[in-house]
């Protein structure tokens, strides 16, 4: 969650100047970029160019992710850094040298030297293929490169060539969200790269230490599909994973069991005297001087609370599903909680209880708007131990940091928990002290995180620590419609005062000049809803109804201008990804020769320099991906029908709760709407999470 350094904004620079120099034709869009969950470029990233020298046909526009490229595992030696700028000047012109003889674009030296260190023109040199490995580079280029480093001697069986290409496959699976592939899966794709022997290659990269592999046994339906026979041995799958992502996911594993080893419940006091003075005076003392004991030293833990002050926190919640929440946290150290939007009230009860208790218990949301409605639903305004994410574990805010260098709180709320990837999920983990008390609460029909592994998901199917399910519902039209869309039916609702609206369109370019119809006039003047509060959702980016179309025509509807600014103008809506997978609604208000300048939705103000101008984009419409964790006065979510095919239940649930007040639907997929509600729930992801918690979870809960 920290901000890029130098050394990546030049490399994702190179990146972006690469793709298109490799690419010998015009400028098409990758197909990864428009792959279903997650797939694509990270919303604020330079959009691809085509890998191949051929243009290829128009990629519908199917969902897309505000996914980070998974960081690639390094060789077992790192690099040596490159520690001055003479001597960086030299490695890179070297590396120029070496990239420009393999027919390869100067402005990859920067990510090389980035990715390689000092020793990047010797590394290229004695492995071609070790450009793969750079931003933008498809095995067909690193191929090409070879060849001409190597001449005859680069054949599609080189060793070097196979512990790249493993890597790679993995690579472009995380993209899709998963954490492992099947063996046979990248067998597949190593067949279809011209691979010679791929079991072979596997053998390869898992013994360069860049790739492990697992064995895992097959349970439940999985075992039946496979063949499994209840008497005999229980089959296995072996599994292929990044050294990085595989240590992520057994990191997290490892410390939520020893969270859940570790977590001693308090006990009630045995003094005679404290039942002495009960009644509403007493209780409302000691709960405000749980409240100051929580707001005092955050270094020392306060003492932990028995059983019958929890009990008492719970019976005086709002609600029955508050009451459950708060009496599952207080006997356990792992707890999950799942519910809507008006499901948040119970995790800000349970904070604002536990606070009361003299516990240091704080939430942690996904954007500043989930942090604001939440802080207002703890009634306690800018005070309200609230904060986003990025804020908890970068401590711009928060509790601060205990002598050890954990988070220094007893209880942590972390909303819109199925945003959560792997990677992100095992930093919350490694911040928390252990007897720490965690909940993890969230929508779990909603789309999952962008980054691999889908970590909610797989807690809740492993049942290793309770789940409490929210029994409160979102009111209203659109509530009503959504819930419907979880059970996988997508039927008409009553809508008096035009809370839901549904137009079909015959195709995508009426699907456009519908949605932004009701942008810029239709919602505005029949509900009075002002067109900067209202959000155009796609599947994707590309395509004739993708965020780029629609953005298009938006700006020519309400703030025409050359795009003198980069491609923007002042007024223009944007927004900001700062870091991979984090979205940021902002405006632009001037631009010069230091940058952007900026105003966001809470009223700050950036300035972008030009280094950083390729994370930002016109924020009129955006992918459902780059939505979640917010919501808008009013929402219009465009279904175009190149879309259909990739559509599912978890995308509509998503895209249909982004409006608050309003939401219009404008499809052009005709019954593929429908059939995805009913009968696609969501993209598959191949993770390993269940199974790691499964082999070791008896012993600890």
């Amino acid at each position: 969650m920290q901000p890029e350094d130098a050394a990546d904004r030049a490399a994702r620079a190179g990146a972006a100047r690469a793709e298109a120099s490799m690419a010998e034709a015009p400028a098409e869009e990758d197909p990864t970029e428009e792959a279903p969950e997650p797939g694509g470029s990270e919303p604020g990233e330079p959009e691809p160019a085509a890998a191949a020298p051929v243009p290829a046909a128009p990629v519908p526009a199917t969902p897309v992710a505000a996914a980070p490229v998974p960081a690639r595992v390094p060789a077992p030696a790192a690099p040596a850094p490159v520690v001055s700028d003479r001597q960086r000047e030299e490695v890179l012109r070297a590396t120029v040298e070496v990239l420009t003889a393999g027919g390869a674009p100067a402005d990859l030296a920067a990510a090389a030297v980035a990715a390689l260190g000092e020793e990047a023109p010797a590394r290229l040199r004695e492995d071609p293929w070790a450009v793969l490995g750079l931003p933008g580079v498809r095995p067909e280029h690193a191929d090409g490169f070879a060849r001409e480093l190597l001449g005859a001697g680069a054949g599609p069986g080189d060793e070097r060539r196979a512990r790249a290409l493993v890597p790679w496959l993995l690579e472009q699976a995380a993209l899709r969200g998963h954490s492992a592939l099947e063996l046979a899966e990248v067998a597949v794709g190593l067949d279809r790269l011209r691979m010679p022997e791929p079991a072979t290659a596997i053998q390869a990269a898992v013994e360069d230490g860049r790739v492990l592999s697992f064995q895992e046994e097959l349970t439940g339906p999985e075992a039946h599909a496979a063949g499994g026979d209840e008497e005999a041995e229980a089959p296995t799958r072996t599994l292929l994973a990044l050294a990085g992502l595989a240590m992520a996911e057994d990191s997290l594993a490892e410390k939520l069991l020893q969270l859940m080893a570790t977590f001693v419940p308090g006990e009630d006091a045995e003094e005679p005297g404290d039942a002495e003075e009960s009644g509403p005076a007493a209780d409302s003392e000691d709960a405000e001087a749980g409240a100051e004991a929580a707001e005092g030293s955050a270094q020392q833990p306060p003492a932990a609370p028995g059983p019958a002050a929890w009990a008492a926190a719970a019976e005086a919640a709002s609600s029955s599903s508050a009451t459950a929440l708060i009496k599952a946290v207080a006997e356990h150290a792992l707890v999950l909680h799942t519910g809507g939007e008006a499901a948040r009230a119970e995790p800000a009860a349970l904070v604002a209880a536990a606070r009361g208790l003299g516990l240091r218990a704080w939430a942690a949301t996904w954007t500043d708007q989930g942090r604001d409605s939440l802080a207002a639903l703890a009634e306690a305004g800018a005070g309200a131990p609230v904060v986003t994410l990025a804020e908890l574990l970068s401590g711009a805010a928060g509790p601060g940091r205990a002598p050890d260098g954990t988070l220094a709180l007893d209880l942590l709320v972390v909303l819109d928990a199925p945003l959560l990837d792997v990677d992100l999920a095992a930093v919350v983990l490694e911040s928390l002290a252990d007897g720490t008390r965690l909940v993890l609460s969230g929508d779990p029909g909603q789309l999952w995180s962008a980054g691999p592994g889908r970590v909610f998901a797989d807690l809740l199917a492993a049942k290793a620590c309770p789940a409490v399910a929210s029994r409160t519902p979102d009111f209203g039209p659109i509530g009503e419609l959504v819930s419907g869309v979880g059970i996988g039916e997508l039927q008409p609702v009553e809508a008096p005062d035009k809370e839901v609206v549904i137009l079909t369109a015959k195709d995508a370019g009426e699907a456009v000049h519908r949605a932004v119809q009701l942008l810029t006039d239709s919602i505005p003047r029949a509900l009075g809803i002002p067109a900067e509060q209202v959000v155009l959702l796609t599947p994707g980016h590309g395509g004739p109804a993708g965020t780029r179309a629609l953005n298009a025509a938006a700006k020519a509807r309400l703030n025409p201008g050359p795009g003198r600014f980069g491609g923007f103008d002042p007024g223009d809506r944007v927004v900001d990804s700062p870091t991979p997978g984090v979205t940021r609604p902002a405006r632009v208000l001037d631009g010069d020769a230091t940058g952007l300048h900026l105003e966001y939705a809470d009223g700050s103000h950036r300035t972008v320099p030009p280094a950083e101008a390729a994370r930002l984009r016109h924020g009129w419409a955006l992918t459902v991906h780059q939505a979640v964790g917010r919501r808008w006065p009013g929402a219009v979510v465009v279904v175009p029908e190149d879309a259909a095919q990739a559509l599912t239940r978890q995308w509509v649930y998503t895209a249909f709760g982004r409006g608050e007040r309003h939401l219009s639907v404008v499809h052009a997929a005709g019954p593929a709407l429908v059939q995805a509600v009913a009968e696609r729930q969501a993209q598959s992801r191949t993770t390993r999470l269940r199974a790691v918690l499964a082999e070791n979870a008896a012993s600890a809960y």
